[in-house]
């Protein structure tokens, strides 16, 4: 093929190609945490559909994730571990289970309670011990049930079993003969991939330890990461020999070549791969970076395409990301970050979102996703039985195997409600206000009831002759088993009634920026003569209102104020006022030179005022003692006569 016929191709086409990150006003970021100061590169943000964990030194705070704004510096948290906390991973099955990895060699799990902490939390739900030195790292298991690999400090990965409190302990692996990098584990957690101080990129099989493959990463001696893709593949980000920041891929099942190697930049910051199996896009985050660079990886040379990138002034200390059960489907969102700066003590909500008009829902962009129910038992996992994770839809939220089971009890059991009802697990619903902020996770016992995501926010499941009708808030569904042409009437009456409030719903939102500004330019400008507090700029530049008041304070602040002062200073506004001069009225008092006493001259005042009434009341109640006593003494008097 000619170069003429290359250039005639034009761009690749990718419905991804116009991605772009829409940052959050400040209102809806949480504010005023105090952020770990650490240097470490861990990772100091957890966040799921229901809560945002932030780590401060030794202790987390856990904010709900729609309490936005100000948090208080004295709100709850988490404390029991003696040293810093280094590591953060929501259990994926379970939105109130949390892990955390510290410097004092344990791994600790946390039960948060619904509605978030009401007071400080102290007692953990387990303690894995087995680590000799400080954990760097933590990875739940994707498809097992209470399954954890951690990565420490002594050059040791261990696979725990956190349900079972006696022998939690299922595996060590101790091939590593320096200090691990990163941890990452693939889809269905047969495989687990660590890089290495010693320049290696591991690829281990976790239940028995065998190193599958192993070979030299990056050259350079800075951290390097890595993060399974899909199709066998591997992306490391790391450090050439010259320093410069990289990415390579590679196939996991040999690494003596890299598939791919492109230079980055020629920042210092560390630079973190996220992956995406949905979209097939991988974001790469540097620390201390304002940046965050976004891909896509398909299953050809170059097998990675340069997207954009999302652009901020403010740098990032460490990001934590949102499950993909968690984004807002009707804003076209693909991914959300949760940013923490690296000053400022904020962390701010970074949405990904592919530009559409349709507030419909889009599924190219929403394949099955992966639910949060666990596809084996850890038992069975050990014993080496791998399995795929559960999906579950994106538009409706029900898990797939649920679907199914469903369908065959509803087929055993015609005359139950019960089988319609549990159709649901735990689903996040979020409120689109305008930076795609906002999540409410709707359970019921560990199940959750049909819940409207979709078109207009209803929909509309027929199960041989059973209605089902969302209603607007997608909190409970109606069941109708009756083929009746009432409860038909009923359902359908009912659907409509939701439709239209959803339909109102989306007209309300759909006034963009734009419309709203135009709005606000059209309408006639009011003045405003409300009095505007004094700044500091103001006070210089006024002429007659700065000074009068000065003179007032340093007349009125002195101890011996008398009737002379007072008429000097009405003369001195008779001359200011004719005059117009600035500092003519302050030639013919002594005025007070300095804020400091002015504030000396005005606590003087109040400690008079004070001993003045206290004297006012001790002399009234004197008056009406010494009133008492002499009509005492009258009585007295009279009795005598």
């Amino acid at each position: 093929m000619t170069n003429t016929q290359l250039w005639f191709r034009g761009v690749r086409p990718s419905k991804f190609r116009h991605v772009y990150g829409l940052p959050t006003r400040k209102e809806c970021c949480y504010t005023d945490i105090s952020v770990v100061r650490s240097g470490n590169d861990g990772n100091f943000c957890a966040v799921n559909p229901t809560f945002l964990a932030i780590v401060a030194d030794t202790t987390f705070v856990v904010i709900p994730i729609n309490q936005t704004g100000r948090i208080d510096f004295q709100c709850c948290k988490v404390i029991g571990h003696t040293g810093q906390i280094l590591d953060l991973k929501w259990n994926p099955f379970d939105d109130h289970t949390i892990a955390s990895a510290s410097d004092d060699c344990t791994i600790k799990l946390w039960r948060i309670p619904e509605g978030g902490l009401t007071s400080n939390l102290t007692e953990c739900l387990t303690e894995l011990v087995g680590h000799k030195r400080k954990v760097l790292h933590i990875e739940w298991h994707p498809t097992a049930a209470n399954v954890l690999l951690s990565a420490g400090f002594d050059h040791l990965v261990c696979v725990w079993d956190t349900a079972n409190t006696e022998r939690a302990l299922l595996n060590v692996i101790d091939c590593h003969v320096d200090m691990i990098y990163s941890l990452a584990i693939n889809r269905d957690g047969s495989m687990i991939a660590t890089t290495s101080k010693d320049k290696k990129l591991r690829v281990i099989e976790p239940r028995s330890g065998i190193v599958v493959s192993e070979g030299v990463c990056h050259l350079g001696t800075k951290c390097s990461k890595a993060v399974f893709l899909d199709s066998n593949r591997i992306l490391t980000t790391g450090f050439s020999r010259h320093s410069d920041r990289q990415y390579a891929v590679w196939d996991q099942h040999d690494l003596k070549k890299p598939l791919t190697q492109e230079v980055i930049d020629s920042s210092s910051g560390i630079v973190t791969p996220y992956y995406d199996y949905d979209t097939r896009m991988v974001y790469l985050a540097g620390k201390g970076d304002g940046n965050i660079r976004y891909y896509e990886v398909v299953d050809e040379p170059p097998y990675v395409y340069y997207l954009n990138q999302f652009l901020s002034g403010q740098p990032q200390k460490a990001l934590g990301f949102m499950p993909k059960r968690g984004v807002n489907v009707h804003q076209c969102e693909v991914f959300r970050f949760y940013k923490l700066h690296a000053a400022g003590n904020v962390c701010e909500p970074i949405s990904m979102i592919v530009p559409r008009k349709s507030t419909l829902f889009q599924s190219d962009l929403y394949p099955d996703t992966v639910a949060n129910v666990p596809a084996i038992g850890a038992k069975e996992w050990f014993q080496g039985r791998n399995v795929s994770p559960i999906m579950m839809s994106m538009k409706t939220g029900e898990s797939i195997m649920d679907v199914a089971n469903n369908k065959s009890n509803h087929h055993r059991n015609s005359t139950t409600t019960e089988s319609v009802a549990k159709v649901q697990r735990t689903h996040s619903v979020h409120l689109g206000n305008g930076n795609a902020n906002g999540a409410n996770t709707v359970t019921n016992g560990g199940t959750a009831l049909i819940q409207s995501n979709g078109v207009n926010g209803a929909h509309h499941h027929h199960h041989h002759g059973a209605s089902v009708a969302a209603n607007a808030n997608g909190t409970q569904g109606h069941h109708g088993l009756n083929n009746g042409n009432n409860n038909t009437q009923h359902s359908l009456s009912s659907t409509k009634h939701s439709l239209n409030k959803e339909n109102e719903l989306l007209d309300n939102r759909k006034l963009d920026n734009n419309t709203k500004k135009f709005a606000f330019l059209s309408q006639p400008t009011i003045p405003d003569y409300r009095p505007q507090t004094i700044i500091e700029k103001s006070q210089k530049t006024s002429t007659n209102q700065s000074t009068k008041f000065h003179q007032l304070q340093a007349i009125f602040g002195q101890q011996t104020t008398n009737h002379k002062d007072i008429a000097n200073l009405q003369n001195n506004f008779l001359s200011s006022s004719r005059n117009s001069s600035r500092n003519s009225s302050l030639e013919n008092i002594n005025l007070l030179n300095s804020e400091n006493e002015l504030r000396k001259a005005f606590s003087k005042q109040a400690d008079e005022i004070k001993s003045l009434r206290k004297s006012l009341n001790g002399s009234e109640k004197r008056v009406r003692e010494l009133e008492a006593e002499v009509k005492r003494l009258q009585q007295q008097l009279k009795h005598c006569q």
